[in-house]
């Protein structure tokens, strides 16, 4: 448990861009080191030691216009021992360097070899790399609509403990039709990374070495089937304060945490209104008082505190009913309302922003079901699958490139699961409940309940979809712009590293092209 901090004492970072080394005919250069260092996370707290990308937590922002390339060349600085515990009994993690790492961009349309494949992992220096390691410089050609992207290490087996160290950040797509919105911008567009940590008295971070009711016979360390920390960081600090004006802004809010999901409202009873989610802006704006992100997704969201003057909002996270009143988690971070604005607020906030053309004007080629599956390891341990298939059976999902597809996840475990698809953005068609009990029985699906649609601010471009228990999730998805080996996964990231994660080879329909 981490020892107790006072809320709201120290002030929300702002993330920097990171400006490029190079600007050519090409594009964009940029050189990104992940080194170890020291942080100070809260005013009461020590600095923590962290992995960072170029030194700091969340790394630096990267900001580009769409259609303008950008090549990052990732470079591991790091040292040869872990600062958390690795546990080398899964993946084969005995026969590969401790510290390795691989950077992925999430919800990037990325070529594969830039992708950030977990098996395409580097070491310090470059040292020694993974089996599909293919380039020391990777591409990102930004055709994309304008978004918030984040990236984060990838790393075969030890995803949870690379982030929980700190090797996350924010990836941002810039486009003139978002900027011709008049949305609130500059100082009045403010990055959210919400994260959870916990922290030892010493300012260390603390991660389990095992689970709490681990057998003495399970290995040491032993992964862990989930995380859950007891304290809230923003941006690289606890629990942190914002002076606001009376006036509009913009949050970029990112939920990069392990586990954890968040049902985020604010206490002043004021609506969020959304205008995009993880692929861009939705269709049209969307009102709502709570606002549920579970990890890896993206919230776009116009806050308005006009009518906030002298106010202290705060940004809070609803636990539910039966919660432990002791639990700190229930606090996001603090808003200062300021008297005054610094200058008139123009900005707008639009009902409709964007065009969002359905997918389903594409002929499907391919229906898929697949099942969220629990099962236990050899020591008895918690072992979540996708489609009852761990990460070494043979790859079961080639679509062409250019097909469109259903995938029906059908989700037999307890809980719900955010479940990820590199490469593309995709469309949520519906969910239908069903009753478990009835499925694990029989292993007959039987519907409790109507095909529900996808709310309203599901109704854009996503690239991680929740998938809740006892229901089919259905999305619908186009394999473009490129082929190669890519993956889907749960992204929480315990079940992601063991081993709720899939490849995915999209091949070429042509067949002129070889992909190895």
């Amino acid at each position: 448990m981490s020892p107790k901090l006072r809320k709201f004492v120290d002030r929300l970072p702002i993330m920097e861009p990171l400006k490029p080394l190079q600007k050519s005919n090409r594009g964009l250069y940029y050189e990104m080191r992940m080194v170890e260092h020291r942080q100070k996370l809260h005013r009461d707290l020590p600095p923590t030691r962290l992995w960072g990308y170029n030194g700091q937590f969340p790394g630096p922002t990267i900001e580009v216009n769409r259609g303008e390339q950008a090549e990052v060349k990732w470079i591991n600085n790091l040292p040869a021992k872990h600062l958390l515990p690795v546990d080398s009994s899964i993946h084969d993690l005995r026969d590969v360097p401790e510290v390795r790492t691989v950077t992925h961009l999430h919800g990037g349309e990325t070529p594969w070899d830039s992708d950030g494949y977990p098996e395409a992992w580097f070491t310090n220096n470059f040292a020694e790399t993974g089996p599909f390691f293919q380039r020391e410089v990777y591409q990102y050609p930004n055709k994309q609509r304008a978004t918030t992207l984040w990236y984060h290490d990838h790393a075969m087996g030890i995803t949870r403990l690379n982030m929980y160290a700190g090797l996350a950040g924010l990836y941002i797509i810039r486009d003139n039709r978002e900027k011709a919105l008049g949305l609130p911008q500059g100082d009045y567009e403010i990055p959210l990374v919400i994260q959870d940590r916990t922290f030892n008295n010493d300012g260390s971070l603390f991660y389990p070495r095992q689970p709490d009711d681990a057998d003495p016979e399970l290995p040491d360390p032993s992964i862990t089937p989930f995380f859950l920390g007891d304290t809230i960081v923003v941006n690289g600090k606890v629990w942190p304060y914002l002076e606001v004006e009376p006036r509009k802004y913009r949050f970029r809010i990112l939920n990069a945490s392990n586990t954890r999901s968040y049902q985020l409202y604010v206490d002043s009873e004021q609506s969020f209104y959304q205008i995009g989610s993880d692929g861009g802006l939705l269709p049209k704006t969307v009102r709502l008082q709570t606002i549920a992100i579970e990890p890896s997704e993206r919230m776009d969201v116009i806050l308005d505190f006009t009518n906030q003057k002298g106010n202290i909002v705060h940004l809070k996270n609803d636990l539910g009913p039966n919660a432990d009143p002791a639990d700190a988690t229930s606090d996001i971070m603090q808003f200062r309302v300021r008297e005054r604005l610094t200058k008139e607020d123009t900005s707008r906030l639009p009902r409709y922003l964007s065009r969002v053309h359905s997918l389903a004007e594409y002929p499907v080629t391919a229906v898929r079901y697949l099942t969220l599956n629990g099962s236990t390891d050899n020591y008895g341990r918690p072992l979540l699958l996708l489609d009852n298939k761990k990460w070494d059976d043979p790859i079961t999902e080639k679509p062409r490139l250019d097909a469109t597809e259903i995938w029906s996840f059908i989700n037999v475990t307890n809980f719900t699961h955010p479940i990820h698809l590199h490469l593309i953005q995709f469309q949520i068609l519906d969910r239908q409940p069903f009753d478990l009990d009835h499925y694990n029985e029989t292993g007959h699906i039987k519907y409790t309940g109507p095909v529900v649609p996808p709310k309203p601010n599901e109704r854009g471009w996503k690239d991680t979809a929740a998938v809740p228990s006892a229901e089919i999730t259905r999305i619908i998805v186009r394999f473009t712009p490129f082929t190669g080996r890519y993956v889907w996964h749960c992204h929480i990231l315990e079940h992601e590293d063991y081993d709720m994660m899939r490849p995915l080879l999209v091949t070429d329909s042509s067949k002129r092209k070889r992909i190895n």
